[in-house]
């Protein structure tokens, strides 16, 4: 089974140089290894020194490059998703959907195809190991956030659309002028419903899904990373590693470096205690630009071994990731990992969870047996977030306990 890491980090911190050390470490060990942008910035071509285009590209053995094009994407793998969801929309829309070209897209779907690319290069079954270059943090976060969204919503809406359709096609023509989707048109959105269940399913799975932080010694660095760790545990990603880039010596004969080593100090030491649980590395700041094969292999030096860095998930810390519910006298207990959170709201909605902090919203569906329950308390302790629930009387007199 091959294994898929992700990186990310604030702008500007070095992620794609991080990511191709592992890369070239990997290829060099023997690993048949697929370096993947996902940042629309697409920067691999530069670093490598070599012309990508959108095409596999492979500057060294057992190592391809891949800057992924989401609109060659849609048009081999799903060529008539567009028009499909167009006339779901109906109206104006409906009517829109066929003058639309192979090179449209819906605004915001880039990402989507992106995310099932990647699914579909790791299916291929063609790579031990697939690593993602991702965009700055927060744009990672809507990307990794947004199979489970999707999925949200098609769970939702999708079986009262195929119903709709169905009952409403004969006569919506006819007496409206409106065309409702046709079969193909649905199952092009079925197989994209699908195909988001297996991404997620994919993601989520510690065994093959990880991501790594790259962070610098700077406190607004550091902030994000920190809120960045707690988003990712809340939608149920496995961080498994953080890297301090960009680390200064000591330089006492040059006050102005040796003053920023001081403060470099200081951050450096907030960020390991943070994450103590998890591996911390620092890498060196170089004092030539990281551009070309040699440069790449200079900084892979600096990683650790193979046998750490490329190490299996270690399931005892993935455990922390997930959500659990545990039986109380009253009820039962959700817990989530949610390392730093502080100001959180849950509420029921629906037969959803809403858990919301800072301007982060995640519905977690419910199990049937908590439809009719109420939240009894909430605490934040020890990183993790903990929703008590009392079932109601009704459920109790059914035995549902």
């Amino acid at each position: 089974m091959g294994r898929i890491i992700i990186f990310t980090g604030k702008g500007g911190v070095g992620k794609t140089s991080i990511i191709s050390a592992h890369a070239l470490r990997a290829a060099r060990s023997g690993m048949k290894t697929l370096l993947v942008s996902a940042d629309m910035a697409h920067n691999l071509g530069d670093l490598f020194e070599t012309e990508t285009g959108g095409d596999f590209v492979s500057p060294t053995a057992n190592l391809t490059l891949l800057e992924l094009d989401p609109g060659k994407i849609m048009r081999e793998h799903y060529p008539d998703l567009n028009r499909s969801l167009l006339e779901m929309l109906g109206g104006s829309m409906s009517r829109a959907a066929g003058s639309i070209n192979s090179e449209f897209m819906i605004p915001g779907f880039e990402d989507l195809f992106m995310l099932l690319g990647i699914r579909d290069l790791y299916k291929s079954g063609e790579y031990d190991l697939l690593l993602v270059d991702c965009a700055p943090s927060g744009e990672t976060l809507s990307l990794l956030k947004l199979p489970e969204l999707l999925e949200w919503y098609m769970e939702k809406f999708f079986p009262v659309g195929k119903f709709m359709t169905r009952v409403l096609s004969p006569v919506s023509n006819a007496l409206y002028k409106v065309k409702l989707p046709d079969s193909t048109a649905m199952d092009q959105v079925s197989l994209m419903h699908r195909n988001l269940v297996d991404l997620q399913n994919l993601l989520k799975d510690p065994q093959v899904t990880s991501v790594r932080l790259i962070t610098l010694p700077e406190k607004m660095v550091v902030e994000e990373t920190k809120r960045t760790y707690m988003y990712l545990n809340l939608y149920g990603y496995r961080v498994e590693r953080v890297f301090i880039n960009r680390v200064l010596p000591p330089m006492p004969d040059n006050p102005f470096m040796d003053s920023w080593h001081r403060i470099q100090k200081t951050y450096i030491k907030e960020v390991e205690s943070v994450f103590s649980h998890i591996p911390v590395t620092r890498i060196p700041w170089f004092p030539e630009e990281i551009k070309g094969l040699e440069a790449v292999e200079r900084l892979s030096r600096c990683l650790p071994d193979n046998e750490v860095l490329f190490a299996p998930a270690d399931m005892e810390s993935s455990a922390q990731a997930s959500e659990t519910y545990e039986i109380t006298p009253e009820g039962c207990c959700l817990s989530l990992y949610m390392p730093g959170a502080e100001n959180v709201s849950v509420q029921i909605c629906g037969r959803d969870l809403d858990v919301k902090t800072a301007n982060v919203l995640r519905k977690i569906p419910l199990p049937a047996v908590l439809y009719r329950a109420e939240i009894l308390k909430t605490q934040l302790t020890g990183g993790f977030l903990k929703v008590y629930f009392r079932y109601s009387n009704e459920d109790k007199a059914e035995g549902q306990l």
